[in-house]
């Protein structure tokens, strides 16, 4: 494993002592798709002192065409060595921030966004968000089609055809610095999950960027293709990125108290609070897609109905049982995001929707460990247990009357997102799918 960089100069050295002679800047648009350029090493010190210039009106949700000088700021921390590149001239990347050419941020970097979120949680005299998301995928034969690998099951042994792959991906990701839990095979044919060990949010943000990257790098080595499309096969399971959450002042877990009987605090009860009460509202920026709803349906292990647990998986929200002595375990788990969000606008609604929660001083419902799936209608309006948006259209009604997500986002990222996403669904709605001519041809 490389050793961390903490300032240019220290990327300086390392490039000399690591042959690198390219070093790709990175950075997400609004949707999370992830943008880069390459730089020659000669030109990381002007990089660093003065940032690099490149056209931002192409890069979507960015500037207009007559306001679109951008200036990227490579983020020396973020320096790391890119491990399916060759060694010899090695390549390197950083992730940038990225600046108006007075030097001030750019309202419509996403980096950005949950920067400004992390700085209110200071404020509030929180001085840490930890997160470990459990990024799922697919892998397949092609990007064509959702052509599976094996039959293979939860936690299957001798039908998981991507052991390889799992253990080159992992190698790669501590190789750049990247700590992971576990991996194993998921429930859905040719389904895979490798769990990140928890890590500040701007930084968690990064890592998952580089995750993704990573997993699909790996898979085109072996000649296969990996996604993380919410739900490509109908009838499995779709791909969650259930996200572990936590709020920290030094190093003592703001989230535990030894006398509750679930063992969380005040502000671990409010913080769950304003996620609940607010969850529909920034469901557009955790499920952001047309297919993300297609996951978001009973019976799949996804969560829909509006409630918290214990036990319970079919909740939105489950704590996990507490450990003696595991006091900085303490967390709550949010069980409604997929991988296919933005992460860095993920953590900014999901921690501005908490922290609102402690402003206000939500009070947190019992907990509902029954399964919601198999209540009827009747049982779950009498526990007050409402659903998730079921459709990109509802989500984008409900995100439009937000100034929870307005606050989270900016109002730039907040107008785009909302433009862009009316734009994707009159595009879909307008198409005609194999479902209606198998359904409809014959009969109408």
């Amino acid at each position: 494993m490389m050793e961390k960089p903490r300032d240019a100069k220290d990327v300086m050295e390392l490039c000399k002592k690591y042959d690198v002679r390219f070093i790709r800047l990175w950075f997400v648009d609004i949707l999370g798709q992830l943008k880069s350029f390459a730089i020659h090493v000669d030109e990381l010190e002007g990089a660093f002192e003065e940032g690099m210039g490149f056209d931002g009106s192409s890069i979507k949700g960015f500037a207009r065409i007559d306001e679109s000088d951008m200036v990227a700021v490579p983020d020396p921390s973020t320096f790391t060595l890119l491990p399916w590149r060759p060694k010899e001239k090695a390549v390197a990347r950083m992730f940038c921030d990225i600046l108006n050419p007075d030097g001030t941020p750019y309202q419509g970097d996403p980096r950005y966004a949950l920067k400004r979120a992390l700085e209110k949680m200071k404020k509030m005299g929180f001085t840490h968000f930890y997160l470990g998301p459990e990024l799922e995928f697919f892998y397949f034969k092609s990007d064509r089609c959702p052509e599976i690998l094996d039959e293979g099951g939860y936690f299957d042994y001798p039908m998981d055809a991507a052991e390889d792959l799992r253990r080159d991906t992992i190698l790669a990701l501590e190789s750049m610095g990247i700590r992971v839990e576990y991996s194993h095979h998921e429930v859905a044919p040719s389904q895979h999950e490798i769990d990140l060990r928890f890590a500040d949010a701007l930084e968690m943000a990064d890592i998952v960027m580089t995750y993704k990257v990573t997993v699909k790098e790996i898979a085109r080595k072996y000649g296969l293709h990996a996604t993380f499309m919410p739900k490509p096969i109908f009838g499995e399971n779709g791909s969650g990125m259930h996200t572990h959450q936590s709020l920290f002042i030094g190093d003592k877990n703001a989230f535990f108290d030894p006398n509750d009987k679930y063992h969380l605090s005040e502000t671990a009860k409010q913080y769950t609070a304003g996620l609940l009460k607010h969850i529909k509202e920034i469901t557009l920026v955790l499920n952001q897609w047309i297919n993300s709803y297609k996951r978001l349906v009973p019976g799949y292990e996804a969560p829909v109905y509006i409630c918290w647990a214990r036990r319970n998986r079919s909740a939105l929200i489950r704590v996990p049982m507490y450990k003696p002595g595991k006091e900085k375990a303490t967390r709550i788990e949010l069980r409604s995001p997929d991988p296919a969000c933005n992460p860095y606008l993920a953590f900014a609604t999901m921690l501005t929707a908490g922290l609102k929660g402690i402003e206000n001083k939500y009070q947190l419902p019992e907990p509902v460990e029954r399964d919601v799936y198999h209540m009827d209608p009747e049982e779950r309006k009498a526990l007050s247990i409402e659903e998730l948006p079921g459709s990109l259209i509802e989500a984008i009604e409900y995100a439009e009357k937000s100034e929870v997500l307005r606050e989270a986002l900016g109002d730039h990222i907040f107008n785009q997102l909302i433009t862009s996403k009316k734009m994707e669904w009159d595009d879909y709605r307008i198409r005609v799918t194999e479902y209606e001519i198998a359904k409809y041809l014959p009969i109408l």
